[in-house]
């Protein structure tokens, strides 16, 4: 039966999950997970959760889902050691660096790939499966039929959310709460900006970044069919009653092989939801997908408390149980209980007395053997052998089971045992440069002039699109001396690759041997072609063994995240040449909604469109392939006035990103950081490289 896995974000979730039927569950333990500001799990209180769980036949998977540096690399392990020693079934991971980690010092413990990891085709999910992955958490925007041809062709499970909030971005490709407000969602502080009200040019009452939650209960027999091996639902932040409510409706369903009833989705929108629910991505249609959170209301913290009740005063959830007794006389009393996954208990009780009337009867045993009422045992069955003419007090028999009922639970909450090894020893730095390559990077075939290929860099980024339509505007930067290398989009999922693969196949044609990728999901789309990878920010280079995991790929370079500071960038081992973006607007957000056509009323993907804050600040907004929208940073990232700075970092290459920048600015720009002249733009930022992320 396909498993449900539901949010735990405190102690007190863990128990409203389990009672209500989940499955597993997932908690963060310590500050390595993208909720940092759900409660979380101290030690002792994790240990807990896992005897709690294990007991009742639950399983337990721990996030450890961010973003991690060097200095935190041996903090990661030690949490995910801690886990795998108290016996969690499995680690939720993002970081490459972080997965590598686990696998050489916890080497039998099973690892996912988050949904940060942006997983969105079949090659991503095989891609992480090489890297000792056993589950993949797909994307959230995926619809039932990419689902499906993932969920059928994969070599390891596949996990979908089916409930919950929906971030507008994908996962793991969100830089708006980092750039805005240092707090990175990559690292478990998202401070949830896309929720607030933005101006699309009209007037400042609109919430175009905030999307409805998802509710996929009806639909669970598909997700089956499709091959899909977990159910997941959103919410560690929520309340423990959510969670109860949530868990409970999806139990249900899928054990009674029913779709809910109208009682019940009416239940699950006054338990959470975003001005009702939407299937929208799932169905492939991404109308009406928006809405806004409203406050619960009297009726609802009504729900909450009979919820809350009903899971605070019972036993709910019941393990089958099976015993045996046996009386005889002159013999101690004797019995046995065992489970159905092989766990046995025995205890001895003392020696029965002559009866001087009524004596024990099998009958009488089993009933008494019968009373596990307020324990997470249930008695499936029952048997008894009993001599004639014994008798027993029954607080002694009652003794008897509460001994075998300690002794079993013992059994169950045992961890199992597993090896322990030692984190991979830090990477080999390539040889430093002592004069970085100067890389332009273009959005549009209109920044492709005569005069910006004059200005001679080393490398040029175009978009493999945009390259293979316009090659002849390449062609003057080839003759002066820049290598050309393909610009892969974040997302491209399996439907879409082929007329990204015919692109490279043309430029490759061309004489164009490289990519620039930033999705595990596109390394295998490039290389199919024979060509070269170079890695992309959307990678999340943050620690050195991020890079090494690149380089033992093949990548000849790799971009270190614009989340680090220039001095944590200056630390890391280099494993192979490492880049960083120095200019230009950097992307907030990748989305499959399209902001522009919000916008403007109709399609014009050729106008970038505006979002604009209570503050005044506008975030340029354009089409990304596949009818999806980058929005980008208010700020221009500015750099050419930290030239010491930047050389001391030791990279290999300093690229220039532009965006929205017209030709002649963008020829302007790349002067400005050649010495060439003294241009600046008007409002700039120098980005985290000083300030960093929390």
């Amino acid at each position: 039966m396909i498993e449900l896995l539901s949010p735990a974000g405190s102690p007190e979730a863990v128990i409203a999950a389990v009672q209500n039927g989940a499955d597993a569950v997932y908690l963060g333990l310590g500050e390595f997970n993208a909720r940092r500001g759900a409660k979380n799990f101290t030690d002792d209180e994790f240990e807990k959760a896992m005897r709690y769980c294990r007991i009742r036949g639950c399983k337990v998977y721990v996030v450890l889902n961010t973003l991690v540096n060097d200095r935190e690399l041996q903090g990661a392990v030690e949490s995910a050691a801690l886990a795998s020693e108290l016996g969690a079934d499995g680690l939720i991971v993002q970081d490459l660096g972080l997965v590598k980690s686990i696998r050489h010092a916890l080497p039998d413990i099973p690892i996912h790939a988050s949904t940060q990891m942006s997983l969105h085709n079949l090659a991503g999910v095989e891609a992480a499966a090489e890297m000792g992955v056993t589950r993949a958490v797909l994307a959230r925007e995926l619809s039932l039929e990419q689902i499906r041809f993932i969920s059928k062709n994969a070599s390891i499970e596949t996990e979908v959310f089916v409930h919950g909030a929906f971030c507008f971005c994908h996962s793991g490709q969100c830089y708006m709460s980092s750039l805005i407000g240092r707090r990175s969602g990559n690292r478990g502080m998202c401070a949830q900006h896309c929720r607030l009200q933005y101006s699309l040019g009209g007037r400042m009452d609109d919430y175009p970044l905030s999307l409805r939650d998802n509710c996929l209960v009806d639909r669970i027999q598909e997700l089956e069919e499709a091959g899909v091996a977990c159910l997941k639902i959103e919410g560690r932040m929520k309340r423990p009653e959510y969670s109860a409510i949530v868990t409970g409706i999806y139990a249900k369903a899928i054990k009674e092989h029913r779709k809910p009833s109208r009682e019940e989705m009416e239940l699950l929108e006054k338990a959470f939801s975003r001005q009702g629910f939407t299937q929208g991505y799932f169905d492939g249609s991404k109308k009406d997908m928006f809405g806004v959170r409203g406050e619960p209301d009297k009726e609802s913290e009504k729900i909450f408390a009979a919820t809350r009740k009903a899971y605070a005063d019972g036993e709910l959830r019941r393990v089958d149980v099976h015993f045996y007794t046996v009386a005889e006389k002159g013999e101690r009393i004797k019995a046995i209980a065992f489970d159905d996954d092989g766990n046995k208990a025995m205890a001895l009780g003392p020696v029965p007395e002559r009866a001087n009337r009524q004596g024990l009867t099998e009958s009488y045993l089993t009933e008494q053997m019968f009373k596990t009422g307020g324990t997470p045992y249930n008695c499936v069955e029952n048997r008894a052998k009993a001599d004639p003419g014994l008798y027993l007090p029954a607080s002694e028999i009652n003794e008897l089971r509460r001994t075998l009922v300690s002794q079993l639970s013992e059994q169950r909450a045992k961890p199992p045992a597993r090896r322990r090894g030692r984190l991979p020893e830090t990477p080999k730095n390539v040889p430093a440069i002592s004069d970085p390559a100067v890389i332009f990077q273009v959005l549009t075939e209109d920044q492709l002039t005569p005069e910006l290929a004059e200005l001679k860099p080393d490398y040029l980024y175009v978009p493999a699109l945009v390259m293979a339509e316009h090659f002849d505007k390449v062609r003057p930067f080839i003759e002066q001396g820049a290598r050309p290398v393909a610009v892969l989009p974040r997302v491209i999922t399996d439907d879409q690759s082929r007329e990204i693969h015919a692109a490279l196949e043309k430029l490759f044609d061309f004489g164009v041997n490289e990519a620039l990728v930033g999705n595990l999901g596109h390394i295998f789309l490039a290389r199919s072609v024979g060509m070269k990878l170079r890695g992309d920010f959307g990678l999340n280079a943050f620690n050195s063994h991020t890079l090494d995991v690149l380089s033992r790929a093949g990548f000849l370079s790799a971009t270190a995240s614009f989340e680090l500071r220039l001095a944590q960038i200056k630390a890391m081992a280099k494993p192979l040449d490492t880049e960083i973006i120095i200019y230009g607007r950097l992307p907030l957000m990748v989305s499959d909604q399209c902001v522009i056509k919000n916008s403007a009323g109709r399609c014009s993907c050729h106008t970038p469109g505006q979002l604009s804050d209570r503050m005044g600040s506008i975030f340029p907004v354009v089409k990304e392939f596949g009818c999806r929208n980058v929005i980008y940073n208010a700020h221009k990232l500015y750099l050419a006035d930290k030239k010491e700075d930047l050389y001391a970092a030791g990279v290999w290459g300093l690229r220039l990103l532009f965006t929205t920048e017209s030709a002649r600015e963008c020829v302007e720009v790349a002067r400005g950081h050649l010495g060439l002249s003294d241009y600046k733009p008007n409002v700039l930022t120098r980005g985290l490289y000083y300030r960093g992320v929390d």
